[in-house]
């Protein structure tokens, strides 16, 4: 297996990663995301950025959303790094609260952008349906970041999210709903915090086989050691 650490979106001269390596989704929110939003240019700079097809983007049901996550996730064959906006990141927290997945199975971490409030007073019913957010921590690491003016939470909302879910919170700002409409571009910020992610679940790859290893060591039967392996 490769390295993980050679997969690394901020640096241009880097290739897509090898078999075995760490894939990326991409979970829209509502209405999908258009050509000038961060997710859809990240997918046209960088190859192995993948989408998941959620559909029904302007009518969303949340048990659809959540089973076509799930399908994505699985068929991807390796760990996944899924990077959620808005509504996408409701489905995530609830993929990962009806999945019940452990920590390295199958997804290595969620970099988590403005997620909606589908309990915010006014919020439009197709929202709403993916409420209550659920309130269970998150198998896996994340990352939450949010603006202190999202039409769709509250900063304080926000952060409770952040809490709940146990994910790491980044204050963007000013930045509205981070979308398109926010100026973002290409938005440098987000593809160091994937990066971040990336290498985390490198970090825990590089413990699970090392502690393999040292188990696989210990299971060694004392006759078929070799003399003197064991001077204790």
């Amino acid at each position: 297996m490769p390295d993980q650490r050679q997969f690394t979106t901020s640096s241009s001269g880097s290739g897509p990663p090898g078999t075995g390596a760490t894939q990326v989704l991409n979970v829209p929110g509502l209405g999908n995301s258009g050509a000038l939003h961060w997710q859809s240019r990240w997918e046209q700079r960088y190859p192995w950025f993948e989408r998941v097809e959620l559909g029904l983007w302007h009518s969303p049901d949340r048990n659809i959303w959540v089973e076509r996550l799930d399908r994505a996730i699985r068929a991807a064959g390796r760990p996944v790094i899924l990077v959620a906006h808005s509504l996408g990141c409701l489905s995530v927290a609830w993929w990962a609260a009806i999945s019940g997945q452990g920590y390295r199975d199958p997804v290595a971490g969620a970099l988590l952008v403005a997620p909606a409030d589908p309990e915010r007073p006014g919020a439009s019913d197709c929202i709403a349906r993916f409420g209550p957010a659920p309130r269970t921590p998150l198998p896996f690491p994340s990352i939450l970041v949010a603006s202190r003016n999202d039409p769709h939470a509250d900063f304080a909302r926000s952060q409770q999210f952040a809490r709940q879910w146990g994910s790491h919170l980044v204050d963007a700002g000013d930045a509205g709903h981070l979308n398109a409409d926010s100026g973002l571009g290409d938005w440098p910020l987000g593809i160091s915090l994937v990066d971040r992610l990336v290498e985390a679940a490198s970090l825990r790859a590089d413990a699970d086989r090392n502690l393999a290893e040292a188990a696989r060591f210990l299971s060694i039967a004392p006759d078929a050691a070799p003399a003197g392996a064991f001077p204790w």
